[in-house]
């Protein structure tokens, strides 16, 4: 995403500066500034950060209360604008609010902390953490007007992700065998372009939208999984096998996510009315947005992703089960 970022504020003729640990080749312009520094660690951020002014700061790695305390101490003063990368998950954590989650649904109880060591007590926590850093940034916004706009997002896809997730149905897909996906229950989907994202950054921070609020980011189309299949597979002239298998089945397999990420209970269903009623910002057709990914895939294989190399099992778990 920052990369996607950093070139699109360039063309537009910002000044762009990053800042990072410079493990990673970065592949952007050489007039682009670059900071080095450890996130975590306060003391590399105040020497980079150190009598440096900018008009807007995007934080994409804050996660944790104590790092939003820590920027809000070394920007105070020095930005007019702190844009902050939240989470769909800060919705998921919640009790008695139903899909999909407006930003009225996020004051309220926390569900109880699920038991330690377990894949349902690191996303429970990712979620818990990213709303006290959210809480951070509200209190300093209350108390000496912080800039701050928290921007909560669901599953982005991307021509880059990473994680490969989206990559992953489309390798099943193409293999001709059948898609494992758990009988339920059937959570919608509703994720987000990264190029919308990063369309609605630029426009936030070029009009100085938001201060002292979080708005959600999400796509316009809820869709079933079978009906997001179906779409990634007539754009590529196959049509998928999609089996509904037990969940409980797939679990004790270990299966999941890997088999069917978008099938988790920790993938958000946001609503983007707010943002798109005070903010004004608008949002790619999924199936457009689709076919600009699948495109790229198409052009530059991504390797693929560890989510795949159970996929022979996969296979002869139904041919055990049948």
């Amino acid at each position: 995403m920052g990369y996607h970022l950093s070139k699109q504020l360039h063309a537009a003729g910002h000044s762009i500066t990053l800042l990072n640990r410079g493990v990673t080749e970065d592949n952007l312009p050489d007039d682009i500034a670059r900071l080095r520094a450890d996130r975590t660690d306060i003391k590399q951020l105040r020497r980079a950060l150190a009598g440096r002014q900018f008009d807007a700061v995007v934080d994409m790695v804050v996660y944790r209360r104590q790092e939003a305390e820590e920027i809000i101490e070394v920007l105070r003063g020095q930005t007019d604008h702190y844009v902050f990368f939240s989470t769909g998950q800060v919705y998921l954590v919640r009790e008695g609010i139903q899909r999909p989650y407006t930003e009225a649904d996020y004051a309220g109880p926390i569900m109880p902390q699920p038991d330690p060591n377990t894949y349902d007590h690191e996303e429970w926590l990712y979620g818990v953490e990213k709303r006290d850093a959210e809480a951070a940034f509200a209190e300093a916004y209350e108390r000496d007007g912080f800039p701050y706009t928290s921007l909560r997002m669901p599953m982005v896809n991307s021509e880059r992700d990473g994680f490969k997730r989206l990559y992953s149905y489309v390798l099943r897909i193409q293999d001709g065998g059948p898609i494992l996906v758990p009988d339920a229950p059937h959570y919608p989907v509703r994720n987000v372009y990264a190029g919308d994202v990063v369309n609605a950054v630029q426009h936030i921070i070029e009009n100085g939208l938001g201060k002292g609020k979080g708005y959600n980011l999400s796509q316009d189309e809820t869709t079933s999984l079978s009906e997001l299949l179906k779409i990634i597979g007539d754009i590529l002239g196959i049509e998928p096998q999609i089996r509904f298998v037990e969940r409980d089945l797939l679990k004790a397999n270990g299966f999941l996510p890997d088999c069917s990420p978008f099938s988790d209970y920790w993938m958000s269903e946001l609503d983007n009315t707010l943002g798109k009623t005070e903010l004004g910002i608008s949002y790619t057709p999924l199936r457009t947005y689709l076919e600009k990914i699948l495109a790229y895939y198409g052009q530059h294989p991504p390797e693929k992703p560890t989510s795949y190399r159970r996929r022979h099992a996969e296979k002869n778990l139904l041919i055990d089960v049948e």
